[in-house]
């Protein structure tokens, strides 16, 4: 039942007017008395009862609907166009108003806590290459440079540190550009055998050196059109397939499988390394998050590939997926469009 000032007054009125009835028939008062009575007792009932009503609730009712407005309701307000105002609709609406501060408030705590996590990861990645290149500068500038040996030593190990550095601001200008949107995925039909072998070629030396094998398993001497991106999906494959080679063990395999089902393709890239254990599966795409810090150090990169990985793919319109068991190595999965999409 919907409420409004008059409504309430009525309804009290007549109540009011209810009691003075029966008293006065109880009192035998006549019909005529008894009428003028209720006329003038309903009259001065309801303009009382009204404007209490008005002044004191109503009208705060009104207060509170124009103060949800400013904060973009989207429901139809607890006071309509005709000034009707339920209770039951005010505390809906301020439930509702509730929870979604209490949404909002959560999701402010949670990016606080994301910034000041990138903000200190950022930090620690920038100091190291740079403190490293200052390092074996200042070791140079202090007398070092004259010793030919150390010379040409410390030089390679500053530029190394400049190309770490180098490679870090590149791939933060990426994922940057990913997320805003700037950077476009220009999409085109290929076939994406002719784009793995590619990368195998790029990546046979290094495989080699730890005696890994790199397999490709898909229907032979059969092309598998994809329509996507082909230099970022590159990139995806490439990061994979490195990270495969990098944390696999040595003498063992990475497999990348293409699988057609219906419009997509499945593709599938593992290898037989140590594995990822469950608690840090949740955060493997996040930006610098590494599941063995010191020896991902050691290794290389930038603790960005797989950030990247999931941002390209996500603006193909599909996702990534990781299954691993520790001990049994990791296989990443996605999805692509075989026909041209929009």
């Amino acid at each position: 039942m919907i409420f409004n000032s008059r409504s309430v007054a009525f309804l009290l009125s007549i109540l009011i007017c209810f009691g003075i009835g029966i008293t006065l028939t109880l009192n035998n008062i006549g019909f005529y008395i008894i009428f003028i009575t209720l006329l003038v007792g309903f009259t001065i009932s309801f303009s009382i009862c009204f404007v209490v009503f008005e002044l004191l609730v109503f009208r705060e009712f009104r207060r509170i609907n124009y103060v949800f407005s400013k904060f973009g309701t989207k429901s139809d307000g607890i006071i309509d166009g005709n000034n009707n105002g339920s209770v039951k609709r005010i505390s809906s609406e301020l439930l509702t108003f509730a929870n979604r501060k209490e949404e909002e408030i959560e999701k402010l705590k949670k990016l606080e806590m994301f910034r000041r996590e990138f903000l200190a990861d950022i930090s620690h990645e920038l100091k190291t290459p740079v403190f490293a290149a200052q390092g074996f500068i200042h070791t140079l500038l202090d007398g070092a440079m004259e010793d030919e040996k150390y010379r040409d030593r410390f030089l390679q190990k500053s530029a190394k540190a400049l190309d770490q550095l180098n490679n870090l601001i590149q791939d933060l200008i990426v994922i940057s550009q990913l997320e805003t949107g700037e950077i476009k995925m220009h999409k085109e039909a290929f076939d994406i055998r002719v784009l793995i072998h590619e990368i195998f070629e790029i990546l046979e030396d290094r495989a080699h050196t730890k005696g890994i094998s790199l397999h490709l398993d898909c229907p032979e001497n059969e092309e598998i059109i994809i329509y996507a991106d082909y230099n970022r999906l590159g990139q995806v494959l490439k990061n994979l397939i490195v990270n495969a080679i990098i944390y696999g063990k040595e003498n063992g395999e990475v497999r990348v499988a293409l699988k057609a089902k219906d419009k997509e393709l499945i593709v599938s890239i593992t290898d037989n390394g140590p594995g990822i254990s469950d608690e840090h599966q949740k955060r493997i795409f996040q930006r610098f998050y590494r599941v063995e810090k010191s020896r991902s150090k050691e290794m290389g990169g930038t603790g960005l590939g797989l950030s990247i990985v999931k941002h390209i793919l996500e603006a193909h319109g599909t996702s990534i997926t990781l299954q691993s068991k520790v001990g049994k190595g990791c296989t990443f999965t996605f999805k692509l469009s075989k026909e041209h999409s929009s």
